[in-house]
């Protein structure tokens, strides 16, 4: 407006200060900016709330407050409402929501409206509602005079501790897999954060501490501590087994997933394909010493990040040195020249030299740095990398941290000798059986030929799942015993059937592969490939379908434990030059349990960069927020155009917003643009090229 001032609005519906703007009832007196939370007074005021992003921890998940309230006045009747957090006298908050509103609301009731449009962890402990708001002398919401609640308004399932010793070491240990300050024997695992990976951590944990094996199944079918509790009282106890150290040697053996990883990254055209780049932008006074002394411990805590691999004898072994150079010198930079350095800063490592891990950090003021990493993935998968930044900070902060039993060297010995174990054996008579006979490959329609040498130029397509649609898919994974992880993963195989016509599908998915109590906190290459073969049959409904999918993880989940590496040398399939052994498509949906946002003062971003590199023809990634999910398609440059995937998501969207509307769908009668039932002729989806 010519005086520095960006004019905006305030949303009378959404409450969010959307720009820059004066308080049109008191000019001067506020200036709101994106983000800010106000509220609209019956007398046309405005009412400055706080920021919409103003979080709370409680019981182990950050809460945005704004967003609860803003869900509470969007209830019918609800005239006004506030949410704030409360401590109990052992210092546990909860949240605590007062509204005033045109008829009374029994608080099952408000419970019920909430749960359509929160998780169970945002709806708040306590209603109470109010004839009016106490209001300050001002005229504004007077929050210290909130009165403190009754016990009776208490909401959500009725809390019960746990009455044995066996369900009291189940909820110590559900706390420290889920990360929760408190945990009733009658909560559902999975309704209080619990996924996949969490339930293969918690069989590790209670086979550790418990020395009961309990299978992932049975987590599955007795999600309660107080039903787990039953099935574990009838168990038969083993004594645990520590993964045992290795004797110092110049060379250790490579674990399967390192071994694969070995060799594909020497194929001319992958030098680049397994680095894992990742980018921080860090605001406040960060002190750079202090951050390269923090590396430099973390380098000699974890043997992997001091690593190198060299052929002996015809073989890839990992040799562990005692000592590795590493310096980080700042580089000033201004904020408009940091993506080309990030563009730069990938390049192939050398094997033969430790570490495999190269650090820069961008200065671009006093209070602003970009942190730049690399690492080879031979050393490091996703779960490392947040073990990583978690570890990194503590260090910076100057904790101590707890001395690690075993390294991952110690990991690998151990693996090679369970392939010889009657489990290892059965796990494999299991995938030669789910691989017998004819293995179909995907023909997956592309825009271009595909080239004759394997291509792993790439791109990211990233898209929206609206909250709405992620209730609903939650809610069928709740309805059928399932996960959302089951849910999308029927979703996916169904838009690929719908694509290529073919009714059995093969898709690959990462696990964790961090089976076992004493590689908890460890940095390495844990992570196997499992690829899950589903048959779909346009009859049945889709609730038929996702039973199916559920048990076809399961049974995969239970023998995750065979290396990808050993079943692609067992089973009898097509061996194509240009195409990936098995599967030409994953998909993994990746719970975003990033590092705190906040260390010693600093703040923390995630930086997103260019992504160059598809290790598949299509991948999709999910990621899965507490309160928001998110989706990417990585896929091939030399198969794909951009457009193609757009209207590839959108036709995935297209096929979740058809169940959340109707679980009972038959999977003939889901239909996207350009599907084989009679669409692909009328819109120019693909150049069909196989």
């Amino acid at each position: 407006a010519g005086d520095g001032v960006a004019r905006g609005y305030l949303n009378r519906s959404g409450l969010t200060a959307e720009k820059f703007v004066d308080n049109p009832f008191a000019p001067g007196e506020r200036m709101y900016r994106t983000g800010d939370l106000a509220r609209w007074l019956p007398d046309g005021n405005i009412e400055y709330l706080g920021r919409i992003d103003h979080q709370v921890k409680i019981r182990g998940y950050r809460i945005e407050i704004g967003e609860v309230e803003t869900s509470l006045s969007s209830i019918g009747e609800v005239q006004e409402a506030i949410v704030i957090a409360r401590e109990d006298e052992n210092g546990d908050k909860a949240l605590y929501a007062y509204f005033v509103a045109s008829r009374p609301y029994h608080v099952s009731e408000m419970k019920e409206k909430l749960s359509d449009q929160l998780p169970n962890y945002m709806i708040p402990s306590y209603f109470i509602q109010l004839e009016k708001m106490p209001l300050t002398p001002n005229g504004k919401i007077d929050r210290k005079a909130l009165p403190v609640p009754e016990g009776e308004l208490q909401t959500g399932k009725e809390y019960v501790a746990p009455r044995t010793p066996i369900e009291a070491k189940l909820a110590e240990i559900w706390q420290g897999v889920l990360g929760v300050a408190e945990v009733g024997v009658k909560d559902n695992f999975f309704d209080i954060g619990g996924h996949s990976l969490r339930a293969t951590n918690l069989v590790a944990k209670i086979y550790k501490k418990m020395n009961v094996d309990v299978s992932l199944r049975e987590v599955f079918s007795c999600p309660t501590i107080e039903q787990l509790a039953n099935t574990i009282q009838n168990s038969e106890h083993e004594s645990y087994a520590h993964i045992p150290t290795v004797e110092k040697r110049e060379y250790y053996p490579v674990s399967s997933a390192q071994k694969r990883m070995y060799i594909l990254s020497q194929i001319e055209g992958n030098e680049i394909t397994y680095n894992m780049p990742h980018s921080v932008q860090i605001e406040g006074e960060l002190n750079q010493e202090t951050l390269e002394l923090a590396f430099k411990q973390l380098i000699q805590r974890h043997e992997s990040l001091r690593t190198s691999f060299e052929m002996v004898n015809g073989e890839p072994m990992q040799c562990i040195q005692e000592n590795v150079d590493f310096t980080i010198e700042p580089i000033q930079v201004k904020l408009n020249e940091v993506e080309t350095y990030q563009s730069n800063f990938v390049h192939a490592f050398e094997m033969t030299k430790a570490p495999l891990l190269r650090v820069k950090l961008l200065k671009i003021n006093e209070k602003c740095h970009i942190l730049m990493m690399d690492m080879h993935h031979i050393i490091s998968d996703g779960m490392s990398i947040n073990i990583f930044m978690n570890e990194l900070f503590e260090l910076y902060e100057g904790k101590q941290l707890p001395k690690l039993r075993i390294q991952y060297k110690d990991y690998a010995c151990w693996q090679l000798e369970q392939q010889k174990s009657k489990k290892m054996k059965n796990q494999e008579a299991y995938w030669l059986n789910v691989y017998n006979g004819e293995i179909p490959l995907l023909d997956m329609p592309t825009d271009y030929g595909r080239p004759v040498e394997p291509s792993h130029e790439g791109a990211l397509l990233d898209f929206k799942i609206k909250n709405e649609l992620y209730r609903s898919l939650t809610e069928i994974a709740e309805q059928t015993g399932s996960t959302l992880y089951m849910v999308l993963l029927a979703a996916y195989t169904i838009l690929l059937s719908k694509y290529t016509g073919q009714k059995d599908i093969l898709v690959g998915t990462p696990i964790a592969g961090r089976n076992h109590a004493d590689i908890d906190g460890i940095i390495g290459m844990f992570v196997n490939t499992l690829v899950i073969r589903n048959y779909l049959d346009s009859g049945k409904t889709l609730t038929q379908y996702l039973y199916d999918v559920k048990e076809t993880m399961l049974a995969a989940y239970e023998n995750q434990d065979y290396p990808f590496e050993k079943l692609i040398e067992k089973v009898n399939v097509r061996k194509v030059e240009n195409r990936n052994p098995l599967f030409d498509t994953m998909f993994a949906a990746q719970n975003v349990d990033y590092m705190e946002n906040n260390k010693s003062n600093l703040t923390l971003k995630p930086l997103a960069q260019e992504h160059t590199v598809a290790k598949f023809d299509l991948t999709l990634f999910i990621h899965v927020g507490q309160s928001e999910l998110k989706g990417s398609f990585e896929y091939c440059t030399k198969l794909f155009k951009k457009s193609s995937i757009e209207l590839l998501s959108d036709n995935l969207l297209a096929i979740l917003s058809s169940i959340a509307e109707n679980p009972s769908i038959e999977l003939s009668e889901i239909k996207i643009n350009g599907s084989p039932e009679g669409n692909l002729d009328s819109i120019d989806l693909f150049e069909l090229n196989f």
